[in-house]
């Protein structure tokens, strides 16, 4: 779906077919509109780009020098906020191609092969958190690279220059979702992953994290690939334990992880292995749903209602966007969805998703709709009557997508949600911004139906 850049950072509208105006307009409003107190408040976002250039796949956010405000970080830099201009390279950035301007002259050209070149290449970074590790209340950065390949964590220096030291706690980080979160609910964070074909969790020895962290296997070896699309945490069956969400179903955490006891699996269909994995009460009726991508490199995006039938647990599907526009009330699709976050963007205490196309995962000759426009949305969570609900697509940008990694949240301290994105096109940050408007704008700028919604599978 090709799209031209919006010339103001609020995003109007999406396209609408054709249609009688008036009718398409009522219908949108009445199902559509919020609260009449928020009916004036528009939403929309600051495009920010840090640099052009293909360093990683992921991004994230968190105050790294102590001064009680957020800072981005992508590939071996992190940016200084809150404006973001002020650049610090905490390990060495010294990648570079060469690109080829015509017979007899090339340049140097900084980072992986991207978006500036024409090869398909791949980064060594594909995650980021930050958390402090040491416990000396400066917030230090893991960064995951390549599948297969090795997991860090950057020390920070406190305010001093130069590159962090790095340490290597993890020797084979597989799965192409991997996360960095309380799995066994202990209260600190675990590397959820794929090891040598097997589920489970790294964790440190928190009074030397620095030393190698030991891997919990919660499944058999069933050879899992490095390559794996597909993973979440979250409670699934409501016992308060965070389960281990995969394509092809859920691992139960049991009462007791002494001595490392395998999972209880439970299989169901999520689609062919997309992004990363969400528990959570999409229609409030009080049952974990799951949230997920379909295809990591294909189309489809859905959530999977949870039902009760004689005490199991099972899932019927919602697909909220397809391989056509037809799939989508909005006429909203786009291809390689990759990468989801989940957080309340509009503040109304429910989660929206974000997500967006990946761009060029495989170079620009592979994968389906591979040179369209990288497009970066969330979907607006609104629930109905009878415990049902819809996601309403907003668009965001057009022309970054998203990496492996998209992460949203509350970067420049004004309570409203943000985004951060690194991929072959470069870095982005996109800072929400909200502005007074009559009720009549406020309608205009609202996505329009343009085909009922898509029947339950």
């Amino acid at each position: 779906m090709k799209r031209s850049r919006p010339n103001s950072a609020f995003p109007l509208r999406l396209s609408t077919a054709l249609a009688p105006a008036a009718a398409l307009l009522t219908l949108a409003a009445a199902i559509n509109a919020p609260t009449p107190a928020r009916a004036d408040e528009l939403r929309g976002f600051k495009r920010i780009q840090l640099h052009d250039q293909f360093w990683s796949e992921g991004a994230s956010y968190g105050d790294l020098n102590n001064d009680g405000i957020n800072d981005v970080i992508a590939g071996p830099w992190w940016w200084e906020g809150p404006d973001f201009t002020k650049r610090h390279e905490f390990y060495p950035a010294t990648n570079t191609f060469s690109l080829k301007l015509g017979p007899m002259t090339s340049v140097q050209v900084p980072g992986f092969e991207g978006g500036l070149g024409v090869k398909n290449t791949y980064s060594d970074n594909f995650f980021v958190w930050v958390y402090d590790f040491n416990h000396d209340g400066w917030n230090d950065i893991l960064v995951v690279g390549f599948p297969g390949e090795s997991t860090a964590w950057y020390e920070n220096p406190k305010g001093r220059g130069g590159h962090w030291v790095r340490h290597q706690i993890f020797d084979e980080t597989d799965n192409e979702s991997p996360t960095f979160a309380d799995l066994t609910g202990d209260g600190k964070p675990e590397l959820v992953c794929i090891t040598k074909g097997r589920y489970g969790y790294a964790s440190p020895d928190w009074s030397d994290p620095a030393k190698p962290w030991v891997f919990h296997a919660i499944s058999p070896d069933n050879h899992y690939g490095n390559f794996t699309h597909g993973m979440g945490v979250g409670d699934v069956n409501g016992d308060g334990r965070p389960d281990l969400l995969e394509k092809n179903g859920w691992w139960e955490q049991p009462a007791s992880l002494a001595g490392d006891p395998l999972w209880k699996f439970h299989p169901w269909p999520f689609g062919n292995g997309g992004a990363q994995m969400y528990a959570y009460d999409v229609n409030g009726d009080g049952l974990p749903d799951i949230i997920t991508s379909l295809t990591a490199h294909g189309f489809g995006l859905s959530w999977f209602e949870q039902y009760r039938e004689n005490g199991e647990i099972k899932f019927k599907e919602h697909l909220i966007m397809g391989k056509t526009p037809a799939e989508n009330p909005y006429g909203v699709k786009f291809s390689e969805p990759h990468a989801i976050d989940l957080v309340d963007i509009d503040g109304d205490g429910l989660k929206d998703i974000v997500v967006g196309k990946r761009f060029w995962s495989h170079g620009r000759t592979q994968d389906p709709e591979r040179n369209n426009s990288a497009l970066l949305y969330w979907f607006q969570l609104v629930r109905g009557p009878n415990h049902t609900a819809e996601f309403i697509p907003h668009l965001i940008d057009n022309d970054s997508g998203v990496g492996t990694q998209v992460v949203a949240g509350d970067i420049n301290g004004d309570g409203l949600p943000d985004v951060v994105v690194a991929n072959k096109k470069g870095a982005f940050v996109f800072l929400q911004e909200k502005r007074t408007v009559s009720h009549e704008e406020w309608l205009k700028a609202q996505p329009k139906l343009v085909t009922p919604a898509p029947e339950t599978k």
